[in-house]
């Protein structure tokens, strides 16, 4: 059995991989650019980008299962391909906002394309990904042992990317996942405030908050640049999840007994989910 994981080299899919391999099956990854991409030996690697479906057919050749990261603008012709080629299976990397209804133009057309296409299905919908935190709070902690965010006391349940690859490997690998939407988010609430410390307690060195307000903070991942700036509107609370505008004070959850409860990734693993505590250790380097 040959599966196709597109989307390879991201925080779900290089985490798919090894499982794939582990499991004895033939492994192909999808990348733009396979000179830099980093893969499990027996890996292959096939140039593609899912942003350009013609460039799919060698990448799609004999291939019965396929890892879907999203890509909106082009899903109804990727899927298209896939079943000419023959794929049965798609797992779909989707997201919690689906769930909840926020989500209408992003994921959701990608599950649609795949729900209509006849194949097998499985959707994935983490909520918030802890690497959320990466991206945002990792370049002011190794330049000055602090975080630019003025929500300290806002409340999220990070999800450990592993999680959420440990449910797609399963819905590649095994039966009795077709037609199923797994909503999973973390095992635990917890504020920025308590992220923050789990972090300092991996790094092994005194981290705060810098006193500075939404726009003030904004202005800082604006300059960062790349997915902090493209990200922080919403993140920082200034952006609905449909991108209109709000005040920080709407978009944020002050209170732990507030927070919308979801099944964590136990409930397909039967395993328990990864605690933030654990991925701040996992990723400690990456913030050092």
């Amino acid at each position: 059995m040959r599966i196709l994981v597109t989307g390879a080299t991201g925080c779900v899919g290089r985490n798919v991989l090894p499982q794939l391999v582990s499991a004895g099956v033939d492994v192909r990854a999808l990348t733009r650019d396979p000179a830099r991409a980093k893969v499990p030996a027996g890996v292959d690697l096939v140039r593609g980008d899912l942003s350009r479906p013609d460039s799919l057919s060698e990448a799609l050749e004999g291939v019965e299962r396929m890892y879907l990261f999203p890509a909106p603008e082009t899903a109804r012709e990727v899927v298209a391909r896939a079943v000419k080629a023959g794929v049965r299976r798609i797992v779909v990397l989707s997201s919690g906002a689906v769930t909840t209804g926020y989500d209408t133009d992003f994921h959701l057309p990608v599950e649609r394309a795949v729900e209509e296409s006849g194949l097998e299905w499985t959707h994935v919908r983490p909520g918030e990904f802890a690497t959320n935190t990466l991206h945002m709070w990792a370049p002011s902690i190794r330049a000055e042992n602090a975080v630019y965010d003025p929500h300290p006391d806002a409340v999220g349940v990070p999800t450990h990317e592993r999680d959420v690859a440990d449910i797609a490997a399963l819905a590649l690998l095994e039966d009795g996942h077709t037609g199923k939407a797994y909503t999973i988010v973390g095992p635990q609430p917890l504020t920025h405030a308590e992220q923050l410390e789990a972090i300092a307690a991996a790094v092994g060195r005194e981290l705060s908050f810098k006193d500075v307000t939404a726009q003030e903070a904004l202005a800082y991942y604006q300059a960062l640049g790349g997915w902090a700036a493209a990200n922080a509107p919403f993140l920082l609370g200034l952006v609905t999840y449909s991108n209109e505008e709000t005040t920080p004070e709407a978009e944020h959850q002050y209170d732990k007994d507030t927070v919308e409860e979801h099944p964590t990734a136990e409930s397909v693993t039967n395993r328990p989910g990864r605690t933030f505590a654990q991925w701040a250790q996992d990723h400690a380097d990456d913030f050092r």
